[in-house]
């Protein structure tokens, strides 16, 4: 029997820590002599040091065996890179799987590729779903999910979606959150940041704020407000913004200055867990952190209307904010008081999840065995 290749698509931040786990799980079936082997494709979607090089060093990932150098540049641009380099890698030696992560642009590009030349999509995160599609993750995910053959979930939510959309249980595997897995192997290997002496930060005396959403960072006027209701309502504590360098530039136009307000590079993973993980709460637009303080059971408020991850504000430590400042304002208070809510871990969270991903790989849908 001939060895199968299968595709790893990891392109952004987030995907890595999606990714790191599942390696480790094929690597031990490999050892085992499981007829099988990968290949490690990043897309180069982020080519940062700290958002990618120094995830791959901290998180055990190894050398990507291609690297398609996608670059930045407009949605158009970077998805048209990203298909055309993967389709080449493709047509010299095709995969019999290609397993995609998440819901960023290179997920939705290489499950297109591979789709078109008949290669089976795996989605791992799959039936994620904000309903709002002025988020370019949201059409991301509903055209990975439209084509994907089988679909590995984090939540039960996520699977009443994929049903929703006529796909039958038999494609689908509830295992849980493959983010989990990382945070929980690496706490221990967390990072003091740099700035933590200098700063003179103390556990649960800080805040942690993140954005990077069009909708919170494009318009200086409405970043401006953000800021200024945030650092109105956290008293005297200092709120930690790791900014990423496109952001800071239009946080220089705004000319804010509060000795409260420390702006950061963006942190590596390890650093980043250290972060949140002793702050006092975190404030942040973005869904895979919400994840992390839920289990965590830090505060987490998320400055969007909508999210793709229900169970961090129905189970975890999560609440939508969105943009009413009024909110925003009782819920810091709320911190402050000791009264925020006490989260509890969803289900399958419980870092387990890629082992069952590697588990329903060989047995449901490549039908292999470990070699006697």
């Amino acid at each position: 029997m001939s060895i199968k290749l299968i595709d790893i698509i990891a392109g952004a931040r987030p995907n890595f820590m999606k990714i790191a786990p599942i390696i480790t799980e094929l690597e031990k079936e490999i050892n085992n002599g499981v007829e099988i082997r990968f290949r490690l494709i990043h897309t180069g979607q982020h080519y940062d040091k700290k958002m990618s090089s120094d995830f791959f060093s901290q998180l055990g990932i190894p050398t990507p065996h291609f690297n398609l150098n996608s670059g930045s540049g407009s949605q158009a641009e970077q998805t048209s890179k990203i298909m055309i380099r993967y389709e080449e890698i493709l047509l010299k030696e095709p995969s019999c799987l290609c397993i995609v992560v998440g819901d960023v642009t290179s997920t939705m590009a290489c499950s297109i590729v591979a789709k078109k030349m008949n290669i089976k999509v795996a989605h791992v995160e799959a039936g994620l779903r904000s309903y709002d599609e002025s988020m370019p993750e949201e059409i991301n995910r509903i055209v990975t999910d439209s084509i994907s053959d089988f679909f590995f979930t984090t939540s039960k939510n996520a699977n009443k979606n994929l049903i929703k959309s006529g796909f039958k249980k038999s494609q689908i595997f509830f295992v849980g959150n493959t983010m989990i897995d990382t945070l929980n192997s690496q706490m221990k290997n967390s990072i003091k940041p740099y700035f933590w002496d200098k700063e003179n930060l103390r556990i649960n005396n800080y805040f942690v704020l993140t954005l990077h959403r069009p909708s919170n960072v494009d318009s200086e006027v409405h970043l401006s407000n953000i800021l200024f209701e945030i650092l109105k309502n956290t008293k005297d504590l200092k709120v930690i913004f790791p900014v990423h360098p496109r952001t800071l530039k239009k946080l220089t136009n705004i000319g804010l200055n509060n000795k409260n307000l420390i702006l950061v590079e963006p942190q590596s993973y390890l650093e980043f867990i250290y972060l949140i993980k002793n702050a006092k709460a975190v404030i942040t637009d973005s869904g895979g952190i919400s994840e992390e303080t839920t289990i965590l059971n830090i505060p987490c408020l998320t400055l969007r209307n909508s999210t793709e991850r229900p169970e961090t504000c129905e189970i975890g430590t999560n609440i939508l904010i969105g943009n009413d400042f009024n909110l925003l304002a009782t819920s810091i208070l709320r911190i402050f008081e000791n009264k925020w809510k006490k989260g509890k871990k969803p289900m399958y969270w419980d870092g387990k999840a890629s082992k069952r991903i590697v588990e329903h790989l060989l047995n449901d849908i490549l039908n292999l065995k470990p070699t006697q």
